[in-house]
């Protein structure tokens, strides 16, 4: 699951994960004694924002919601692009929402958009300038895997790969056994997934994206959630690529860990 920093920058690739919390020093001490990440004050266009670091490279962002904005609080998957404007046009015609944006950061670090797909996932559209997304992948503390949760990969698939110029790949039938799930590719490389779970899609959150962040331990790493105020949704389980935990912060933002093989 893991990719290259400058694969995930290609045009369509993830290319970075924010999220906007109620408050912005609960949700930093919580990611900060859980990762080890550090933060330092970033664009405010939105109200309080801040970047965090591990070992002095960028990996997220963490913004604090208004108070009057009783929103669930949610991780947001960036997908890279040349052309925020040009990619907000072809999600319109593609039958997606544009719903903030395009607009400039306020540090000139580049252009962003937040839209939503047919099925209304939510995710961002970024186009980097100074600043092109995450500094590194790959080791734990940092997103390595970016998957959408939907109701049947059919009916959004060909969003995602008309807009994005995303290549799926199904599973094959001796791996599928009734898995309903996509990879997506851009140049061969795998950059993320989309997932079809049927009925089992949360009735609370309909269709979203997933951000898979590392762990050297998940086990241990699910402890420490709960110690911090956090839950675990769903309990350690082995994977193909891992042992995976999902889990929400203390605030409720909901993201999965893995351990890698």
């Amino acid at each position: 699951m893991t990719t290259e920093a400058a694969t995930r920058r290609m045009p369509g690739a993830p290319c970075w994960v924010s999220l906007l919390a109620h408050s912005l020093p609960v949700t930093q001490e919580f990611y900060g004694a859980l990762f080890g990440w550090e933060f330092r004050p970033g664009p405010q266009h939105f109200g309080p924002y801040s970047r965090a670091f591990l070992d002095g490279r960028e990996v997220a962002g963490v913004g604090e919601l208004a108070p009057d904005r009783h929103l669930p609080v949610s991780w947001t998957t960036y997908l890279a692009s040349d052309d925020a404007d040009v990619t907000a046009e072809q999600i319109r015609s593609c039958g997606g929402t544009v719903g903030v944006g395009p607009l400039d950061a306020d540090d000139d670090t580049g252009r962003m958009a937040i839209a939503s797909d047919p099925q209304g996932a939510i995710f961002g559209v970024w186009q980097g300038r100074s600043m092109m997304g995450t500094a590194f992948t790959g080791e734990p503390g940092t997103a390595v895997w970016n998957e959408l949760v939907t109701r049947d990969t059919a009916a959004v698939g060909p969003f995602y790969e008309h807009v994005f110029g995303f290549e799926a790949e199904p599973l094959s039938p001796d791996d599928s056994a009734g898995f309903d799930y996509l990879t997506l590719h851009l140049k061969d490389h795998p950059v993320a997934g989309i997932h079809g779970v049927g009925s089992a899609l949360p009735r609370d959150r309909g269709s979203h994206w997933m951000t898979y962040f590392a762990v050297s331990d998940t086990d241990a790493a699910m402890r420490r959630v709960t110690e911090l105020g956090g839950h675990v949704l769903d309990g350690a389980r082995d994977s193909a690529h891992g042992r995976l935990a999902t889990v929400s912060d203390s605030e409720g933002a909901v993201f999965t860990l893995i351990q890698q093989r």
